[in-house]
Formats: C-alpha cells, sequence, structure tokens
C-alpha cells in the first residue's frame, strides 16, 4: 500500500502550496514513467548510460531523503565531499540501479514514503527562510542554502530525472509520459 499524506493543503500558505503542487507535478512525472512496467523493464538499461528506471527513482528517493535530513536536522546530515568513503560512493552507485530482490513496487513505495515525510515537513517547517551552511563539495560553492532553496533544488533534481525517465521509457517500449 502506497504511503499517503494526511495533509490538509487548504490551510497552507500560497508559497508552501505552490511548492508542493511543483513537487508533486514533477514526482508525477516521474512515477508516470514506469505505468505498465515489469520489474525486468524497469531494471532493463536500453540506452548506452547505466540508468535504468527502477535506479532513477531510488536516486530521486535518496536526493530528497537526504536534503530533507538536511533541512531539518542541518550540515551534519550530510557528508562533506573528503569525508566520503568508497562504501558511500558504492552505494551512491547502487542508487542508479536495480539490485537482485528489489522491485519497481517496492521502490515506488518507498519514493511514495519519501514523499509523505517532506509533504508534511513543507507544512510544517516553521520559516521556510531557516539556513544551513552546504557542505564541503566540489559542486557546491561556499555557502548555506535556506529551506526554500533546498525544496527548489529538490524540485529541480526531480524534474530532470522525470526527463531522463522519459527517454529510457521511450527507448524500451515508445511509450511517452507528453506528446
Amino acid at each position: 500500500m502506497a504511503a499517503t499524506s494526511t495533509l490538509d493543503k487548504t490551510t497552507l500558505s500560497p508559497e508552501r502550496a505552490d511548492i508542493l503542487a511543483e513537487l508533486n507535478n514533477a514526482r508525477h512525472f516521474l512515477r508516470f514513467t514506469t505505468r505498465g512496467l515489469t520489474d525486468e523493464q524497469a531494471a532493463s538499461r536500453p540506452t548506452h548510460s547505466e540508468l535504468c528506471l527502477g535506479g532513477l527513482i531510488k536516486h530521486v528517493t535518496g536526493v530528497e531523503r537526504g536534503w530533507v535530513d538536511f533541512i531539518v536536522d542541518g550540515t551534519a546530515a550530510m557528508k562533506d565531499f573528503d569525508d566520503l568513503t568508497e562504501e558511500d560512493f558504492a552505494g551512491r552507485a547502487d542508487e542508479f540501479r536495480m539490485l537482485p530482490g528489489e522491485t519497481l513496487a517496492g521502490i515506488l513505495e518507498a519514493y511514495a514514503e519519501v514523499a509523505a515525510r517532506t509533504d508534511e515537513m513543507v507544512a510544517t517547517l516553521p520559516d521556510l527562510n531557516s539556513a544551513w551552511p552546504l557542505p564541503k563539495a566540489p559542486w557546491f560553492q561556499e555557502g548555506e542554502w535556506s529551506a526554500r532553496r533546498v525544496l527548489m533544488h529538490i524540485i529541480g533534481e526531480t524534474a530532470q530525472h522525470a526527463g531522463h525517465a522519459d527517454i529510457l521509457r521511450e527507448a524500451i517500449d515508445g511509450a511517452k509520459s507528453m506528446g
């Protein structure tokens, strides 16, 4: 059974409602690319890339979980790049593929649980301006991100990977998310 939010979206501020609307739209298109697929199809790599649909959703799930942890717990929720171990890098690589025993249904369930947690956090966080210093990494400039900025990043990441997913789905069986 998919996790569902008990959130009453009618009580949200317009800004929070807009954030959730954009995030849920991007999530919808990402999930939609997997409609009707078998586990084998979701695990397949139909392009020269190592990406598969199940792996993309696992990755987006991990990204969303990690950034929400950052919003809630601060910089300590993420390691600095120089502190990442070989095990950390191997775990990141595993995010992009379906491992033996994983199912598309299980991956989608985990994504729904993370989404429900994020939605609840957006609704209840006292201040979207609260900010934390970014972890040190080659892909970040020094500085800090507010909760609002992190949520914009999650939306962008989800939408970008929904586009990747659409390409993979079309390569699998010709189905398109739009058009």
